[in-house]
């Protein structure tokens, strides 16, 4: 059962690190929908009506700098996953991917606060003066996110240390 579940979960990261880079060039072509999904998702006090097409490109691309660091953390989550699929619980490359999961989430963490405040900035360049946006957010989600990053990190060790109790235990046999 693990197996199928760790299959399952390195199938489900393969799919979103083939689906976004596609979701985002369709929103790259149509940059409408993707300010119509910036104005719905943000709620920010921007004046809607002066967000010019050069900053909802520039929102893109730094959107797709922070959607990246995830997309990169996925690719090890997969390699993991697919590595406990195959039965391959302790190794070092397990852990490796898992260390480096765990920073891609922690960046991600870090970034998120750092993507809105830029975000708020961009979107509000062309504002009178006085009436220009910064917006800071920083919430118990992002927290969470470190929260697991960390003890993720911790597990990757586990699981190194793990592996040599296996070799460890093999060699009395």
């Amino acid at each position: 059962m693990t197996r199928h579940f760790s299959l399952f979960i390195a199938l489900g990261c393969v799919a979103v690190l083939f689906i976004t880079p596609v979701a985002a060039i369709y929103l790259l072509i149509d940059i409408e929908i993707f300010a119509s999904l910036a104005r719905s998702n943000l709620s920010l006090p921007i004046q809607w009506h002066t967000v010019s097409d050069g900053q909802w490109y520039s929102l893109w691309l730094l959107t797709l700098g922070y959607v990246s660091i995830g997309l990169a953390g996925l690719y090890f989550l997969r390699r993991a996953f697919a590595n406990f699929s195959r039965g391959q619980l302790f190794n070092h490359s397990n852990s490796r991917d898992l260390r480096l999961f765990a920073i891609m989430l922690f960046a991600q963490g870090l970034a998120k606060p750092v993507h809105f405040a830029l975000a708020s900035v961009l979107l509000s360049l062309n504002h009178p003066p006085g009436q220009k946006v910064l917006s800071v957010a920083l919430g118990s989600g992002e927290v969470k996110v470190i929260a697991l990053a960390m003890i993720l990190w911790v597990m990757s060790n586990l699981l190194v240390r793990g592996g040599e109790l296996e070799k460890e235990n093999s060699q009395f046999i």
